[in-house]
């Protein structure tokens, strides 16, 4: 067996090639981040029939590396950089440079420290940079909606409670890309605005809701200020475009996870974009030997503190690991406890001990990654009563 560390960089790569008694073969050189430099590693490694290549999860600085040495069946190994981390402070000089990366790898391989890289990682790969992005442009998505109703309490502030308390829908969408204002409303034509209201809200808004906003409008206190209605479009806009790529997102999640066929789904309340955010972010459950682990890596594990005879009566979670699996975990967690009966028994229980509601609910995300880690070590369906 041939052994091949690869560190991994932005712009350059290292790698080194080690046979399994240790002496080097090819010493520590560079490739660069592109198709030429993936080649020049491809010649240096051809000759090696019996090999493990070998690098650390990095980021995304190693998925299309890692893509390019798959589909030519090459057997990839990842590491976690805690493991190289480790064997670098076990050295007397804790020295860090991209050669001796390349060596610690080689030495996490020979110690069997790694995972092996299969196709459902791949996917694995394309479904968590969905996933991340998706959560991404929904906080965007979000901070555009908070911007749209600071700019509507400057022009028309009563708006809100004309569509009882929901600025966003799709009628008010269109009422505010063409009448920007209280002023403009005043001024529109009632017929108009009647079918304006009545085209967009399936017939719930009618001449006699147009009527009612026309009243509303003359009695406001909003402004007349152009340059705010203009950021009122501009927002609008953005909230359209929003929401037709979340939802080109949403098909593309869908489309991954049918062919991943977790049993992740089977969980109530575990919708695709959560199933997807939470097995893309675990990856291969073989990495975690018990849930205890995989709490952790969700950073939902107890702080302890500790010392002499001092012992803290209340406990923060540690907040470490995967910050995209925390969230969907606690996401799930909140809606489980209306869609199982278990797991809403479990909740009340907590609460009538005296548990705050985000404590209980933490005490529901620890049950729920017993479950998870149980329903995907043994790849069967969720089956609580």
């Amino acid at each position: 067996m041939v052994y091949i560390g690869i560190d991994i960089a932005k712009f350059k790569h290292f790698a080194s090639v080690v046979s399994s008694d240790g002496k080097v073969i090819v010493k520590p050189f560079p490739f660069e981040n592109s198709r030429k430099g993936f080649m020049k590693l491809v010649e240096e490694i051809e000759n090696f029939h019996d090999c493990l290549i070998g690098l650390e999860s990095t980021g995304h600085y190693a998925d299309n590396l890692i893509q390019f040495l798959f589909e030519r069946n090459y057997k990839i190994a990842v590491i976690n950089p805690i493991q190289t981390d480790s064997l670098r402070d076990s050295n007397i000089r804790k020295t860090k440079t991209d050669k001796i990366d390349t060596m610690l790898i080689v030495q996490c391989l020979i110690l069997k420290k790694y995972s092996l890289v299969s196709s459902k990682n791949i996917d694995m790969i394309k479904l968590r940079r969905l996933s991340r992005f998706r959560l991404e442009m929904v906080q965007q998505q979000t901070r555009i909606k908070t911007q749209l109703t600071a700019c509507l309490d400057i022009v028309f502030p009563e708006l809100v409670h004309f569509f009882n308390g929901n600025l966003h829908l799709n009628v008010s969408y269109a009422l505010l890309e063409k009448y920007s204002s209280a002023k403009s409303i005043r001024l529109a034509r009632i017929d108009g605005l009647t079918n304006l209201l009545y085209n967009n809200s399936h017939g719930r808004y009618n001449h006699e809701k147009a009527l009612q906003l026309k009243n509303l409008a003359k009695d406001s206190i909003g402004l007349d200020n152009p340059s705010v209605e203009l950021q009122i479009q501009c927002l609008i806009k953005q909230l359209r475009l929003y929401k037709k790529q979340i939802s080109d997102i949403d098909f593309s999640i869908m489309t991954l996870m049918q062919i991943i066929d977790s049993p992740i789904l089977t969980i109530p309340g575990v919708s695709y974009t959560l199933g997807s955010m939470i097995i893309s972010e675990i990856d291969d459950i073989k990495r975690f030997s018990n849930p205890s682990k995989l709490l952790a890596f969700a950073g939902l594990d107890p702080v302890v503190k500790q010392s002499g005879n001092f012992q803290a009566e209340h406990m923060k979670i540690s907040k470490r690991g995967s910050t995209y699996l925390r969230y969907a975990i606690y996401r799930v967690a909140f809606l489980i406890i209306y869609n199982n009966e278990t797991f809403s028994k479990y909740y009340l229980k907590k609460r009538a001990q005296g548990k705050s509601h985000r404590v209980a609910l933490c005490h529901v995300c620890n049950k729920l990654v017993r479950v998870i880690f149980k329903i995907l070590t043994d790849n069967i369906p969720f089956n609580l009563s």
